[in-house]
């Protein structure tokens, strides 16, 4: 006996005009023309090597207090400036704030021995000198995201330079806690990696291994993103923040030797900055020095930085003004949705008159 599916052969309602219409734009998003970056106005008032300090004006100065912006060296910090109406940056220089990123450029291989020593000391810390003589201001705001809070948070620790506020979000500070598959965390933390023998190979670390690090943790299925762009396709909103995060997303910069092997042996392996091991050129980073008004934001979705590696500085500082905020977000989420304008925008306003 013969069985009938109903509406079995029915193509009625398959809209082929969409369909090649949502084939299209999924074809002019992945091979069409780059939109651009960084579009807040800026300027640059200082380099160093392939570093470049740029300064955002105020649309209307409200705060004498500038903010100085450390970013992670892994990725380029075009983040903090990803989309109009969602920029942490621009959102900063609506509300009437000095803005200064420091940015760390592309390192080349005579960069190969550069270490986080040296970017604290040659980098932060005279980028910070600038800023201060710059804006004519008394004292500086630093704002880290990602490693980028783990440089600030160093550098706070050994500053001369007056620091009133220390915002530090998505940052990595315990390295015993980790988000790494247990396989690859018992490989770096033993025996089984030679961190010398891929610096001697390679100088400074190519941006296709950094890439495929972050990936093995946050995103192994790789064409995940583009399966998601061709079922909205037809969003056109959608579709620019998709070009935008998929340009940063694959954005990755070489890491010089030096800054690689001590993030892999003083940090992750060793944990020497909780420790209070970790030296910058001689002199100890105790993070117990850090007296400043602390604000530490922590990602709830972040798949990168588990919220129990910030948690700790909580307790490390003796900052008798600190907050620690969870939010509903992920790791880049948490930037590029302009969600973290709204709480630096009402955190500093009180910390910056």
């Amino acid at each position: 006996m013969a069985i009938e599916t109903e509406n079995s052969n029915d193509l009625s309602a398959f809209n082929f005009e969409k369909e090649i219409e949502r084939w299209t734009e999924f074809t002019n998003a992945i091979m069409g023309p780059e939109l651009s970056a960084n579009h807040t106005p800026r300027k640059p008032i200082w380099k160093k090597n392939k570093a470049t300090l740029w300064h955002y004006a105020p649309v209307e100065k409200k705060y004498e207090i500038p903010i100085f912006m450390i970013y992670s060296l892994f990725n380029t910090p075009s983040i903090l400036d990803f989309a109009p109406g969602s920029s942490v940056i621009e959102g900063l220089v609506n509300n009437g704030y000095d803005v200064y990123l420091l940015d760390w450029g592309i390192a080349r291989h005579e960069d190969k021995d550069i270490n986080i020593e040296d970017y604290i000391s040659d980098y932060i810390q005279k980028g910070v000198k600038r800023t201060l003589r710059h804006s004519k201001a008394d004292e500086v705001s630093l704002i880290g995201y990602c490693l980028g809070g783990t440089f600030a948070a160093m550098y706070a620790a050994i500053a001369e330079e007056p620091i009133r506020n220390l915002i530090v979000a998505t940052v990595p500070i315990d390295f015993s806690v980790s988000a790494l598959p247990d396989k690859w965390e018992e490989a770096l933390k033993g025996d089984g990696f030679n961190v010398d023998r891929l610096i001697e190979l390679y100088g400074v670390i190519p941006p296709s291994y950094v890439e495929s690090m972050f990936r093995s943790v946050t995103s192994p299925i790789y064409n995940s993103p583009y399966v998601t762009l061709l079922a909205r396709a037809n969003d056109k909103r959608f579709v620019e923040k998709w070009k935008r995060m998929n340009k940063w997303n694959s954005g990755h910069v070489p890491l010089t030797g030096g800054a690689f092997r001590q993030l892999t042996i003083d940090l992750f392996k060793e944990n020497k900055l909780v420790k209070g091991e970790f030296t910058i050129h001689g002199q100890k980073v105790d993070l117990g020095k850090i007296k400043e008004n602390l604000l530490v934001v922590s990602s709830k979705n972040d798949t990168l930085i588990p919220e129990g590696q910030s948690l700790p500085l909580m307790d490390l500082v003796s900052s008798k003004d600190k907050t620690y905020l969870r939010v509903e977000a992920g790791h880049v989420s948490l930037a590029m949705t302009g969600k973290l304008n709204g709480i630096l925008n009402d955190w500093l306003g009180e910390h910056s008159s």
